[in-house]
């Protein structure tokens, strides 16, 4: 679970809805033919610019902002490290048995071509491919948030100028003006409130979270392609660790603690 995306909402939305509260009843700012404009026509708009399939399978990717689990880059070092020391041992093809202990899938798959005796050309081809997919996945998982995020305030203005239209039809009886006005500035509201502190930000994280999977994995690529090679574990891990920031670097001697 990501503790940050939650406190960002409590904080985000508790202002909001604190400061309306705050200045009267909060009942008056739910208004079911707003929210109909809005999120009917930002789901409509964002089905017409993207095929079906994309757009169900984006929800799918959303989770990532909620439910994602860091992990420990450190850790990842240290196991590396520990198959290049056990590779210069025994040989590669002494994994080929504890694949099923190790729990990155993208590491499993690179280490089965080492064993499978592919070179490191081939190897390095078959993963960066990888990489550039998984990449191309987020991305467009990032477009598609960022895109109902430019849609959101529009169809928000679009919801304000049939309020308008509305609101001046009922002009000859000024006790019908109400419920038009209130459409007319709920929906601007609900379109802008849906684009800044919903869609943007998801699509934002996605593009951070990518950026993070992206970096592992093409330090796992690495290590493996060292491992290949016959690199001193040493080597490994100066390697690997060229891909951490120096502040989270673990000490040169100093083994993580393991779970």
């Amino acid at each position: 679970m990501d503790v940050t995306t939650f406190i960002g909402i409590l904080v985000a939305g508790g202002l909001v809805i604190g400061a309306i509260i705050m200045g009267g009843s909060a009942s008056g700012f739910v208004n079911y033919p707003s929210m109909m404009i809005v999120i009917g026509g930002t789901m409509g708009a964002t089905f017409l610019n993207y095929p079906f399939s994309q757009v169900v399978s984006v929800f799918g990717v959303a989770k990532n902002v909620f439910l994602h689990q860091s992990q420990s880059v450190n850790k990842l070092v240290d196991l590396i490290v520990e198959i290049a020391k056990k590779a210069r041992r025994e040989g590669i093809l002494s994994f080929e048995s504890q694949l099923s202990e190790i729990e990155d899938p993208f590491l499993v798959k690179g280490l089965q071509l080492a064993i499978d005796g592919m070179e490191s050309s081939t190897i390095e081809e078959i993963l960066t491919t990888e990489i550039q997919s998984l990449e191309e996945r987020h991305k467009l998982g990032a477009e598609i948030f960022t895109t109902m995020g430019t849609f959101a305030p529009a169809v928000g203005m679009l919801g304000t100028i049939i309020g308008l239209v509305q609101m001046l039809m009922q002009m000859k009886d000024p006790s019908q003006i109400g419920a038009p006005m209130a459409v007319a500035l709920l929906t601007t509201f609900y379109g802008v409130l849906l684009a800044n502190l919903l869609f943007l930000p998801i699509a934002g994280k996605l593009r951070t979270r990518s950026k993070q999977e992206i970096l592992i994995k093409q330090m796992v690529l690495e290590g493996i392609i060292s491992i290949q090679a016959g690199d001193n574990h040493r080597i490994v891990e100066q390697k690997l660790k060229a891909f951490i920031p120096p502040r989270e670097r673990k000490p040169a001697g100093e083994q993580t603690e393991k779970r």
